[in-house]
């Protein structure tokens, strides 16, 4: 469906609700989320209007001259990947909207908050539906800028070294994406995307492929937090709560998943950027789980998972196949339910408690009864127990590993990884509940929130648990989505019960295993405090960064004269040397002098030196 002004339509709206906050804040004051959520519902509902069209296998598109020089359009795709995807930023960030206000507090300005988090969200939306490749690079990095505002909004210093690094690290990335997006822009002959993924040969054929693919890789790699540049994720949590429930569930971090994803045809089956994704990909799983099960803050626990899903996820796009792209985004938008109902949560216990410190905090299930129930519904959906859609997207994702293409050894040892890293999700997604809400009470003066407080959170919950009975729902989407990241039809066939299959003995595995892990939680928090193995690299990256400003304060120090004529010095060195040195080496041949008159010259060069 081409030439139709839908996608464009939703963008602005999104867009301009986020400029408009502000002002409107001023007369609503923290009420202004509702007002967003209700936009937010309106643009996913407007979004979904395309919903016929795509299931029949037809794209919406909305496409305007951008640059017509260098052949840039404003080219905007709805097909099913985009569409899964709007439908998360969409409808977490509607939640997130209904859940601010409260978290925020009826007194002071948040309207720049809510501004920067719709702002976010429209970045977000337009990186998912670009279809041109530096369309697609202008929203990654306005995604990267805004998330930097957010991160250090609360100006302390922990907060800008944060946002600091968060910059650093992703826009680092972009830099290299930048490349890669030129350097396939050459070799294909088209910015557009559609066209170059509709023939990957002619990017990853020759020299230039590999290239392309390294830098592609580290620009995903970098912005959804994979090994070794998780460390900025953990730090982004000095962040408000609702901007770290915005970021991990459904907006930056999913930005890496859904690049590999759309670009998968560039990827897939090539050895050796699929095993590079792969093994990248199991590895910051299993470490991110590991890394989560040292933490005693409940939000320091929960980015840690997210370093960890986040590798998951980026590991089923590098098997490359039908099932394992469609496992992807069941698993992502599984992901994106239980991670904001917890983080929510978490808020909440922050607020009502005053601690996320699992060792302070004990028994409140006495008297949060039903923050304890969305908690419990959220960590059983994460852990992956049936019948939760985490469940149904965790058993697809082992069917994937299992059957992964690529050379013999690797199935089963993706397939082992990935059930390490399952297994210790399932320890500590039962510790996030039992640490909180087992056990006496020690707070009995707390009580439950504020029902509008729990209710967004109660929302997502209950999806995660009542979607999964009725995944099969969920196939026709979901293969119109694996379809367009593959460029190949096929059926995922997702459903609750498959049988005894080997994915459900892995699962089963999990289960046990993970069981067993939180039994013996004791010993493991032992082990844990013993062991001083690093989880971040956030502070070697200070230290590099330090380093490199004190040695461009070195260098620069001679260049910076405190009297003018030094500066002069250094600019007229600057620019005779390089010419000086050049007629030495090279010894011109000088054309022949014209006549001219001799007076005219010389007004010549004292003009030219009265400007010098």
């Amino acid at each position: 469906m081409r030439g139709s002004p839908l996608p464009a339509l939703v963008l602005a709206a999104v867009l301009a609700a986020g400029a408009l906050t502000p002002l409107l804040a001023r007369r609503l004051g923290r009420s202004v989320g509702y007002v967003l959520t209700a936009v937010y519902l309106a643009a996913g509902s407007a979004l979904l209007l395309a919903l016929p069209a795509i299931l029949a296998g037809r794209s919406v598109v909305s496409s305007a001259p951008w640059v017509p020089g260098l052949g840039l359009r404003f080219s905007l795709v709805l097909d099913g990947l985009s569409l899964v995807f709007s439908v998360i930023v969409l409808g977490v960030g509607a939640v997130v909207m209904a859940y601010t206000p409260r978290y925020l507090g009826a007194h002071g300005d948040h309207g720049a908050l809510l501004g920067l988090l719709t702002a976010f969200a429209g970045a977000m939306l337009g990186l998912v539906l670009a279809g041109d490749v530096f369309l697609l690079f202008a929203f990654w990095e306005l995604t990267g800028f805004i998330s930097f505002l957010l991160i250090g909004g609360k100006g302390d210093d922990a907060s800008r070294s944060a946002a600091v690094r968060a910059l650093l690290v992703t826009a680092g990335g972009g830099l290299a994406l930048f490349a890669g997006l030129v350097l396939m822009t050459v070799a294909s002959g088209t910015p557009d995307l559609g066209a170059i993924l509709a023939d990957p040969g002619r990017v990853s054929a020759g020299g230039v492929g590999a290239a392309v693919s390294a830098l592609v890789l580290i620009g995903a790699f970098t912005k959804s937090a994979q090994v070794p540049f998780h460390f900025w994720l953990p730090g982004a949590m000095v962040a408000p709560t609702p901007v770290s429930t915005y970021l991990h569930a459904a907006t930056m971090v999913k930005a890496g998943v859904y690049l590999l994803a759309r670009l998968s045809p560039l990827f897939a089956g090539r050895s050796p950027w699929s095993l590079v994704i792969i093994l990248t990909g199991l590895a910051t799983a299993v470490f991110g789980a590991a890394a989560a099960l040292k933490q005693h803050d409940l939000k320091a626990l929960l980015a840690y998972s997210t370093v960890s899903q986040l590798g998951f996820l980026t590991a089923l796009v590098g098997v490359g196949t039908f099932a394992a792209l469609a496992a992807a985004i069941i698993h992502t938008f599984a992901h994106a339910l239980y991670k904001s109902t917890l983080f929510m949560v978490v808020g909440i216990i922050d607020r009502e408690a005053g601690s996320r410190d699992i060792r302070e905090l004990s028994g409140l299930r006495r008297v949060m009864p039903l923050t304890a129930a969305v908690t419990g519904l959220a960590g059983l959906s994460m852990a992956g127990f049936p019948p939760f859609l985490g469940f149904v997207s965790k058993e697809e994702a082992f069917g994937a590993f299992l059957r992964e293409p690529g050379p013999a050894w690797l199935r089963p040892t993706a397939s082992a990884l990935a059930v390490t890293a399952a297994v210790m999700t399932f320890a500590y997604g039962l510790r996030i509940f039992s640490g909180a809400f087992a056990g006496p009470l020690r707070q009995p003066h707390l009580r439950e929130p504020a029902l509008p407080f729990l209710a967004p959170a109660a929302i997502t919950a209950s999806l995660g648990a009542l979607l999964g009975p009725i995944v099969s729902g969920l196939n026709p989407i979901l293969d119109r989505a694996a379809e367009s990241a593959t460029g190949h039809a096929g059926s995922v066939g997702l459903a609750l019960w498959h049988g005894l299959t080997p994915a459900l003995g892995l699962s089963t595995v999990t289960l046990l295993g993970g069981g067993v892990l939180y039994l013996i939680r004791g010993r493991i928090d032992t082990l844990g405090d013993r062991v001083r193995a690093p989880t971040s690299g956030a502070a070697a990256f200070d230290a590099a960064y330090a380093g490199l400003l004190r040695l461009g304060a070195w260098t620069a120090r001679a260049s910076l004269p405190r009297s003018l004529a030094g500066y002069v010095a250094w600019i007229v060195a600057g620019a005779t040397l390089p010419g000086l040195l050049a007629w030495i080496w090279w010894r011109p041949e000088l054309p022949g002098r014209a006549p001219g008159s001799p007076a005219l010259e010389w007004v010549l060069v004292l003009a030219v030196a009265a400007a010098a």
